[in-house]
């Protein structure tokens, strides 16, 4: 499956956090990652992102797509790091 994530948290995590998703995703933008991901893959984020968190005040939320092909990206201004595949 195909995400984007992007968290809003307390300033003293965020390194944290950041490393994080860095783990699994590609970072585009601060505080915004894409990436192919695995539903247990998924999970296993989503707990480790749950203990670095705060119930009170953090979020992470998640769109999922079934592949990127199904969603449209339009990059307005400069991009801040371009996804390219090499073989």
């Amino acid at each position: 499956m195909y995400i984007i994530a992007v968290y809003d948290i307390g300033h003293k995590r965020v390194a944290k956090m950041l490393k994080l998703c860095r783990q699994y995703l590609n970072w585009i933008q601060n505080s915004v990652f894409e990436g192919e991901i695995s539903v247990a893959k998924l999970e296993e984020l989503k707990l480790r992102a749950k203990d670095i968190m705060e119930e009170e005040g953090d979020s992470l939320i998640i769109f999922i797509s079934r592949q990127q092909k199904w969603l449209d990206k339009e990059i307005v201004g400069s991009e801040r790091q371009k996804l390219d595949t090499f073989l």
